[in-house]
C-alpha cells in the first residue's frame, strides 16, 4: 500500500452539473483513512469542451476519473482502450491512467446489482420496467439483462429506448419492449411490473419536487430503485414508500461501484464502511441545510 508523502495524485469526477456529487466527500474519506497521499476534486465539463477536458487528463497525470451525466457515453471513443464490458454497455462510469494511456471501465452494474442484494431481490424472470436510457441505464439493463428480467424500456425520447433495447437484446433470454415515458404508458405497464427503476436524473438536486412515476400509480408489493441518490429519499421513493411498496435508494450502487474504483486507482482494498458512512453524513448535512 502507498504511504503519504511524496508527490499528490489526483483523481476527480467530470459532470455537468457536479455540485450534486458526493462522490468527493466519499473518496477523499477513503484516502485519508488508507493515509494515501491522493485527493479527489469535482470538475464541472460542459459537453463542448469533454474532449479537451479528457486530453487534460492525460496530458495533466490525473491517475483516475469517474465520469457521470451527461458524458458517460460521449466519453467512450475519447479514451486509448475501453474495457469490454463498457464496450457492451456503451457507457463509461470509470477512467484509470496509466502513465497516458486512458482506460475506461464501467462499474456501474456491480454497483446497481449490490443494490438488488441488500435488499434480498430476485429479479429472475421478474418483470421490470426501466425508465431512462442514458449512462445509467444502459449499465442497469446490462445487469438486468444478464439476471435474466423481463425488461420494458420506457424513455423521453422513444429512438434511444429503441436502440438500447437492441444492444441489449443479446444478453437477454426475453423480448424487450420500448415506449416512451409518458404518464400513458406507465399507466398502461406499471400494474404488470414486479420492479421499477427510475435510471434518469428527474427528482435529482436541486430539483427534489418532482418524480417519473405519478403517486397514484405506486402500489404496495411493488420494488421501486431510484438510481438518484441525493437526495437519499427521493420524491418517488417517498411515495413509494407511503403505499407499502419495497424501497432502494441509490446510495449503495454510488458506494459499491466506487469501491471498485478506489482500488483501480490505488491498488489498495477500499474501505467499504468508511465510503458510506462519508456519504450518509454528506447526505444528513445536505438534508438540514
Amino acid at each position: 500500500m502507498m504511504q503519504s508523502g511524496g508527490p499528490l495524485l489526483v483523481c476527480a469526477v467530470i459532470a455537468d452539473p457536479v455540485a450534486q456529487s458526493l462522490s468527493p466527500a466519499m473518496h477523499n474519506a477513503a484516502f485519508r483513512h488508507c493515509r494515501l497521499p491522493f485527493v479527489y476534486v469535482a470538475w464541472r465539463v460542459v459537453s463542448e469542451k469533454l474532449a479537451a477536458a479528457v486530453a487534460g487528463i492525460a496530458a495533466l497525470g490525473v491517475r483516475g476519473v469517474n465520469v457521470t451525466l451527461p458524458h458517460k457515453e460521449a466519453v467512450v471513443p475519447l479514451l486509448h482502450l475501453v474495457d469490454e464490458r463498457a464496450r457492451v454497455i456503451g457507457a463509461v462510469n470509470t477512467i484509470v491512467n496509466d502513465n497516458g494511456v486512458l482506460r475506461g471501465y464501467n462499474t456501474d452494474p456491480d454497483g446497481f446489482v449490490a443494490g438488488l442484494l441488500e435488499h434480498g431481490i430476485e429479479v429472475r424472470d421478474q418483470r421490470v420496467l426501466l425508465l431512462g436510457a442514458g449512462g445509467a441505464a444502459k449499465a442497469a439493463a446490462y445487469a438486468l439483462a444478464n439476471l435474466g428480467a423481463r425488461l420494458t424500456i420506457l424513455n423521453r425520447t422513444p429512438s434511444h429506448a429503441y436502440a438500447l433495447a437492441e444492444r441489449t437484446r443479446r444478453l437477454c433470454t426475453h423480448s424487450i419492449e420500448t415506449q416512451k415515458l409518458t404518464n400513458e404508458h406507465l399507466a398502461s405497464f406499471l400494474p404488470h411490473c414486479d420492479i421499477v427503476v427510475n435510471a434518469t436524473s428527474i427528482g435529482m438536486w436541486p430539483k427534489t419536487d418532482i418524480s417519473p412515476v405519478p403517486c397514484h400509480l405506486l402500489r404496495r408489493n411493488l420494488v421501486v430503485y431510484d438510481l438518484v441518490y441525493r437526495p437519499r429519499a427521493t420524491r418517488l421513493l417517498t411515495e413509494a414508500q407511503a403505499v407499502g411498496a419495497d424501497v432502494i435508494a441509490g446510495v449503495t450502487m454510488l458506494v459499491e461501484q466506487g469501491t471498485l474504483a478506489f482500488t483501480m486507482w490505488t491498488g489498495a482494498e477500499a474501505p467499504r464502511a468508511v465510503m458510506r458512512a462519508a456519504v450518509e453524513q454528506q447526505l444528513v448535512v445536505a438534508h438540514e441545510e
